[in-house]
């Protein structure tokens, strides 16, 4: 292992580089985004790639929250016809098109059936994915059609038999959340911009008259602060958005309906396909999809108000509940808690309705800018779906609202670092697109040896999520450079201290940071597994 773990890391160098810039930059940077997830990350992309300085800054990890926890869907929002919200499905579909042409290695077309057990069921979701098919337009990935009974049968081989008349089948994209969003903020550092995890703001900067002019950063490492300037505040911090604009105005109004989004993830055996599951109405009244991933299948997903957010929300017993029964209404092998590899929940930023209550799941996915008093520009609500949207938006009005000369996007059709229009889904290392054959190299070159060999995980992945990918932690390379803690949160566990001692050799670190690398990463691998 000589040869891979010799000189200074390039991710370092990318943090040195950062600070210094941070730390001797004296005019004003145009945008500071606060936030590393989807919206963020899109917003930071945009405007570096209309040639603006820009600066993004993410307290922890990127896409730490929410932006890791989806259904690995880019859908154009089939279940958004029902509410008739048929702008933001046209946008989604719009947007899935163009992240399938930008990203071709994280994204695939994927084939989704809805099973049918009455004539009625037939007529309206046929009706209805034809209609799907048409807002989407040139951008859609295939057509819609229906699968008699012998041809669902032997696409779906473990869908429950009783009443069953055919299927739906239509088509919608699939794609990894965390690794989009590690991709996205290395094409910001590609176009000259700077995107640096574990830096917190600490505090926002106001002129004489009350407007911000700035923010004091705290590199959450090395501890050191940073004061620094600039033209505007982006505030894209999901579910945390009240909190800086309580941090701008502690009176400020709530702007936040939080929603839980729980998903279990399970062996293929239970759901064998390569064709997804959609179940469309629930007895909550939601859609709960069963989709192939990573060689497992994710079964989810649920929509539960909750009052408080946080970094690690915890399943509810009655969500797990929930997925399993209905699960196991459609599935002739029906799971059980012991059979979940891992189970995860995330939160939904949702923009409150603006008059009366409505269930979270009534409350449109779009997205809202707010621009406060201050001059702090704050983006809530949207989807992974339309992330580059949402940037462009945000854009044009910081351009209009600064009165800026106008600069037109490009990120329509930018391609995302590592994009390969060759990606074979069966490789393990097909996330990694152009940048694959270079750890296939490492890995010929070394004695490297695969880590756990069910996920699979080799170890120059390690050592690649420590130099290039601007991992840090124990659960930045387990949970999101590759996605163990998600597939099998048990066989992460198992993997932890052999992952630890790789990462502290590559950085340096001793026997003490091991310890308590294992340590924190156990006590959370055990929020991931049901007992």
């Amino acid at each position: 292992m000589k040869d891979l773990n010799q000189g200074i890391t390039r991710v370092n160098d990318l943090r040195i580089n950062c600070f210094n810039e941070i730390n001797h930059f004296d005019k004003p940077w145009d945008l500071v985004v606060i936030g590393g997830g989807a919206t963020g990350l899109g917003i930071a992309l945009d405007a570096t790639a209309r040639g603006y300085r820009v600066l993004l800054v993410e307290q922890l990890d990127f896409a730490k929250g929410t932006s890791s926890r989806s259904t690995k869907l880019v859908h154009g929002g089939v279940r958004y016809l029902a509410n008739g919200d048929l702008k933001l499905v046209r946008e989604a579909s719009i947007e899935r098109g163009r992240l399938y042409q930008n990203a071709p290695h994280l994204v695939k077309d994927q084939l989704f059936i809805i099973p049918v057990y009455s004539l009625w069921e037939r007529i309206k979701y046929t009706i209805g994915l034809k209609c799907y098919d048409w807002i989407a337009g040139k951008r859609r990935l295939g057509s819609s059609s229906f699968l008699s009974r012998s041809e669902t049968l032997q696409l779906m081989p473990g869908i429950k038999q009783e009443n069953l008349i055919g299927g739906v089948r239509y088509h919608d994209g699939q794609f990894d959340d965390a690794r989009l969003a590690l991709n996205l903020a290395q094409t910001i550092w590609d176009h000259g911009g700077y995107a640096i995890n574990y830096c917190s703001v600490i505090n926002l900067l106001k002129n004489d008259k009350q407007q911000i002019c700035g923010v004091s950063l705290k590199d959450m490492e090395t501890e050191k602060t940073y004061s620094i300037q600039a033209k505007a505040i982006v505030n894209a911090t999901g579910v945390f958005a009240d909190d800086i604009l309580r941090m701008d105005n502690p009176n400020n109004r709530k702007t936040l309906s939080v929603s839980q989004g729980v998903h279990l993830v399970l062996d293929k055996s239970f759901y064998s396909s390569q064709e997804a599951l959609m179940i469309p109405e629930t007895s909550d009244g939601r859609v709960l999809f069963a989709v192939p991933w990573h060689g497992k299948v994710v079964v989810g997903t649920t929509d539960t108000p909750v009052k408080d957010a946080s970094l690690e929300p915890i399943a509810l017993e009655k969500e797990i509940d929930f997925i399993l029964d209905t699960a196991g209404l459609y599935l002739n092998k029906k799971p059980t808690r012991s059979d979940v590899l891992s189970v995860f929940a995330g939160l939904r930023p949702l923009a409150s309705p603006e008059r009366g209550e409505q269930k979270t799941k009534e409350i449109s996915r779009g997205h809202r800018i707010l621009v406060s008093p201050s001059g702090l520009f704050t983006i809530i609500g949207g989807k992974w779906t339309t992330y580059r949207k949402m940037g462009e938006d945000m854009v044009n009005r910081i351009e209009q609202e600064l009165q800026w000369k106008p600069r037109k996007t490009n990120t329509e059709a930018l391609p995302i670092h590592g994009s390969s229009v060759t990606a074979d889904w069966n490789d393990p290392f097909y996330c990694y697109g152009s940048e694959a054959p270079y750890l296939r190299k490492m890995m010929h070159e070394s004695a490297a040896n695969w880590i756990s060999k069910c996920l699979p995980i080799h170890e120059v992945q390690i050592i690649w999520a420590i130099r290039h990918e601007m991992a840090r932690t124990l659960e930045d390379v387990l949970s999101r450079r590759t996605r163990a803690l998600l597939l099998d949160a048990k066989e992460s566990a198992r993997i932890a201290r052999p992952v630890a001692i790789i990462m502290a050799r590559e950085m340096g670190k001793d026997e003490k940071w091991v310890n308590s690398q294992v340590a924190d990463y156990l006590h959370l691998a055990e929020q991931y597994t049901l007992n």
